[in-house]
């Protein structure tokens, strides 16, 4: 059986050449291939003045060479693919993601405007592709790929006590097992507590902070009890903190190799695939490449 490749969406830009960086590290430490992949717009060519030359010829790419070249001095694996799609990025992206272990791009590329964060076809991605999805933010001086973000740096994942994400917790303790990297779980519980009171109402009683912090750590010790066992040469530590998850991570990612979070389930009444308050918070705002894992299929 064929080995899912790791695929890299670029189109040209700086920012999709960091990801092009950051999945080839990727690949070869999963020992699986690397697919470039690049999504050509019907839109970049189908204007009034080149309109009558036609589509562009599907045997040039500039920015499948301009990839090449990127990647001409790097020797050894992973086996390189690269692959021009014609249509959507924003659809394709995603599909491209069903037969691979992982997808990467870039925050942002060429389209848009200059002033977001998140790119339209990044933000698809996450919230669709069925693998998970890394986002590799602008860096800020500090590099990825073959030249390591800094030393100890650890990879860190948000865990919900109430409902945690098995899958989310698995790719977060395989990654950090893979980059020989401290894994920080980050579990953070409501603070101060809001009490709604009709008029009239005995107010109820005091609740302990020290309590509560306590009954979230149990909690996650309880949850994380299997992946420890099934990853000891993992350093796993758990911070409980109060207040908000989203905020927590995002001042994680500073010194992060790679911030993992999950994707919402489908839910009854909401069947369409979404992301979370904090998910999105952190795709916007996190310093490090973010990951996105998609919930395990249910099942049947």
């Amino acid at each position: 059986m064929s080995i899912q490749p790791v695929v890299a969406a670029v189109d040209g830009s700086d920012d999709s050449l960091r990801a092009l960086e950051w999945a080839l590290d990727a690949a070869r430490r999963r020992g699986a291939p690397l697919k470039v992949v690049h999504v050509r717009q019907y839109a970049s060519w189908a204007q009034p003045d080149i309109l009558a030359a036609g589509p562009p010829d599907p045997d040039v790419d500039p920015v499948l060479d301009r990839a090449r070249a990127h990647l001409a001095e790097r020797t050894g694996p992973p086996a390189v693919a690269y692959v021009a799609l014609e249509g959507a990025p924003g659809a394709l992206l995603p599909e491209a993601g069903a037969t691979a272990r992982l997808l990467v791009l870039g925050s942002r590329g060429r389209g848009g405007f200059a002033s977001l964060l998140l790119g339209s076809n990044s933000l698809a991605a996450a919230r669709d592709a069925e693998c998970p999805v890394v986002v590799v933010p602008r860096p800020g001086g500090r590099t990825y790929g073959d030249r390591p973000a800094g030393p100890g740096r650890p990879v860190v994942v948000g865990l919900h006590a109430d409902s945690p994400d098995e899958t989310t917790l698995a790719f977060a303790f395989a990654e950090a097992a893979l980059r020989g990297a401290r894994l920080r779980i980050v579990a953070a519980y409501p603070w101060p507590l809001q009490t709604w009171m009709l008029p009239g109402e005995m107010p109820p009683p005091e609740i302990d902070q020290d309590a509560v912090e306590h009954e979230t750590r149990t909690l996650a010790d309880g949850f994380l009890a299997p992946h420890r066992e099934r990853h000891p040469e993992v350093t796993a530590e758990t911070d409980v903190l109060p207040g908000d998850a989203a905020g927590h991570l995002v001042e994680a990612s500073r010194t992060a190799e790679l911030v993992v979070v999950g994707r919402h389930r489908r839910r009854l009444l909401a069947p369409a695939r979404m992301m979370g308050s904090v998910t999105q918070a952190v795709l916007l705002h996190a310093a490090s490449p973010i990951a996105v894992v998609p919930p395990a299929p249910p099942q049947e």
